[in-house]
């Protein structure tokens, strides 16, 4: 695995940024240290944390909440009775929930491969790793950017900030102390900010120093718009005048990659939209997600064959997509997207 040239210091002009989405999440289970590590020991710009909190009030790194699905919580018998099910964002879903748990009791469980089917290969490391902290993954990069001698990045995103604050237990004041504490609250710190939720982004403008990337979908809206009552879409925010206004407050936008190249009915790509010129416009940084290596997640021009889990041509997707002028993107197979960059820049 060879490590990239060292980038430049953020906002330096770093030709392209590569994100090691949830780690290297298409060789190891998502949000572990060991996935944080191989995803930048493959060359990423940014590790990306997925942040969620614990009962006492610590971030911890999961996709979502619910931890059923990425941890061996469900044959720990001592646990059964926490069970439950919540309504998150507007939807019931059942399992169990990390604001449920102390960072002690959180301790005891090991994270799985969340989609085994896919990814048959991550299963061999169930069962091996904890469920990581923001501090610990923040001293990992702190290890790594002194033994790798290049600054590697940390990309948070604050989840359903909405459904957190409602339980008492809001993210941001966790976020930004300890950015704080770790020295990270500076415009010069390799560090980017995100959520799907406006209000948040805003809210953190005025304690945070480093950029903001609001992340949109390609349905839907943002669950803080649709419980104040707020008729916006994601599909109004990526609008020209929307651009705009994300732009009084962050600097980056981080779009589903088929709100860039929408695909017809067949998984074909179509033609581009015009998303990345008016971000450009805009004054923003565009880097869509999330570009994977599997069949199931390739758009039909790409695909190898009809089995889900075997590889298609990721090359020549992160190719189209470059094309469009996108400034960098969240990715599960770091090496593919560092060895295209590489064979871009030869």
């Amino acid at each position: 695995m060879a490590d990239r040239t060292p980038p430049p210091a953020h906002g330096g002009g770093d030709s392209f940024t590569i994100v090691g989405h949830r780690g290297a999440s298409g060789y190891r289970p998502e949000h572990t240290l060991a996935s944080y590590e191989l995803a930048a020991r493959m060359g990423a710009d940014y590790i990306e944390p997925d942040l969620v909190t614990t009962k006492d009030g610590v971030l911890v790194a999961r996709h979502e909440p619910e931890i059923g699905g990425t941890t061996d919580v469900a044959d720990h018998p001592e646990f059964a009775s926490r069970k439950v099910t919540k309504s998150l964002d507007g939807v019931a879903v059942t399992g169990w929930f990390t604001e449920d748990f102390t960072l002690a009791e959180l301790k005891t469980l090991r994270a799985k491969e969340r989609i085994p089917d896919i990814r048959q290969h991550n299963t061999i490391y169930d069962g091996r790793y904890e469920v990581p902290t923001f501090q610990e993954v923040i001293d990992l990069v702190k290890r790594l950017s002194r033994e790798l001698h290049r600054e590697i990045g940390i990309y948070p995103e604050t989840k359903h900030p909405t459904y957190f604050q409602k339980q008492g237990l809001a993210l941001e004041p966790a976020l930004v102390s300890t950015l704080n504490r770790n020295g990270l609250n500076r415009s010069s710190a390799k560090v980017y900010v995100q959520s799907f939720e406006v209000t948040n982004l805003i809210g953190l403008k005025r304690q945070l120093r480093v950029p903001l990337v609001q992340l949109t979908s390609a349905t839907g809206a943002p669950f803080d718009f649709v419980d104040a009552g707020d008729p916006r879409t994601y599909a109004d925010i990526v609008s020209p005048a929307g651009l705009k206004d994300v732009a009084k407050y962050a600097k980056g936008l981080g779009p589903d990659k088929n709100q860039v190249i929408p695909r017809d009915a067949a998984g074909f790509l179509t033609t581009p939209t015009t998303l990345v010129r008016d971000a450009h416009r805009a004054g923003l940084k565009v880097h869509p997600y999330t570009f994977r290596a599997e069949n199931s997640f390739l758009p039909a021009d790409f695909r190898s064959s009809t089995v889900p889990a075997q590889y298609g041509d990721l090359f020549a997707e992160i190719e189209a997509f470059r094309a469009t002028g996108i400034d960098g993107l969240f990715t599960d197979n770091t090496d593919v997207a560092v060895a295209q960059e590489q064979l871009a820049a030869a």
